[in-house]
């Protein structure tokens, strides 16, 4: 008689990640704006930080953004237990911990079974690793529970820090009209007068979306969907540039502002995600590697691969 095992289901991380967003969707909350709107006392939003003070990127960003919110963290960093300990602090007793993912690759050895012949594949695959923030850890040096300033409201006025950053891509840019797109057969990228928008960060902020967008062309990314996403594709080519604006106004210490236009898209994108559990990752690396490329930053061999089931941790 076999003898019962009693084991825990293997839960699976795609679909694990993507049932708390498709739920926040259907809530009608993007949880890539999230963090930009509440919990945050005013301060800079940044991407999630790694113990060691490197941010974040693709999925990873979207679940820490969300566990914070959740939890109402205001610190940005994260970390392990064991880093935790290594620098002298204590997770505290009851804490639970939050899921961040590290892709990667390895080869393995096959044999041909009409040839006899052995070949070496390259194998991606994911592993997930448990961290926890600082607010929930004692005893850390004091930098790490150092508060963010407040940044005050201002008038519209030109920042020169983001108006260098979009010179430097080498778009073209037309302003006029009331309508902010991209458009890929003359490769320029129109925008609203700037008195169009409420302050500065909300034109830049819309800017970087339509410059997610620029990256796509082909003498750029490259980035098509075919198949995968059908009627889809252009619904998920706006979820790219949604998360990659959400990422580079990270980066450039910017406010997104959610588009009102981008909602009609929210049906689409749960229909995209509950079909497949891995669209949400796809999208994020998609996203990661338009603003790699916007911000000039050099790709490895591995970050510029666009297998749909990678995402950089």
């Amino acid at each position: 008689m076999a003898r019962k095992t009693s084991e825990t289901p293997r839960v699976d991380p795609y679909a694990r990640v993507t049932s708390r967003i498709v739920a926040d969707l259907e809530q009608g909350v993007r949880p890539w704006v999230k963090p930009w709107s509440a919990g945050n006392g005013g301060a800079p939003v940044t991407r999630p930080l790694r113990a060691n003070g490197l941010a974040y990127q693709g999925i990873n960003v979207l679940t820490l953004w969300t566990e914070a919110m959740l939890r109402g963290y205001t610190a940005s960093t994260w970390m392990t237990y064991k880093q935790a300990a290594d620098l002298g602090g204590q997770v505290r007793k009851g804490e639970t911990s939050s899921t961040v993912f590290k892709a990667g690759t390895f080869t393995k050895e096959e044999q041909n079974s009409d040839t006899g012949e052995k070949a070496e594949r390259s194998v991606a695959y994911l592993k997930a690793y448990s961290v926890f923030n600082v607010e929930q850890v004692d005893g850390l040096p004091t930098h790490f529970y150092a508060k963010a300033e407040t940044k005050e409201e201002r008038p519209f006025e030109v920042v020169e820090a983001a108006e260098a950053f979009f010179r430097a891509t080498g778009s073209t840019i037309r302003h006029g009209g009331d309508r902010a797109f991209y458009s890929p057969g003359l490769d320029f990228i129109q925008m609203p007068p700037h008195a169009a928008f409420k302050d500065a960060v909300s034109y830049y902020a819309t800017l970087g979306h339509e410059h997610i967008h620029w990256t796509g062309h082909g003498d750029r990314l490259g980035r098509t969907f075919g198949k995968r996403f059908g009627d889809s594709s252009y619904a998920f080519e706006e979820l790219v540039a949604e998360l990659g604006a959400a990422f580079l106004c990270a980066d450039l210490a910017l406010t997104l502002e959610p588009r009102a236009d981008h909602a009609s898209y929210i049906e689409s994108w749960i229909r995209v995600l509950k079909q497949d559990s891995r669209a949400v990752f796809s999208a994020a690396g998609h996203a990661e590697r338009a603003v790699r490329y916007l911000t000039g930053a050099t790709l490895t061999a591995d970050e510029s691969n666009t297998d749909d089931q990678r995402e950089a941790a």
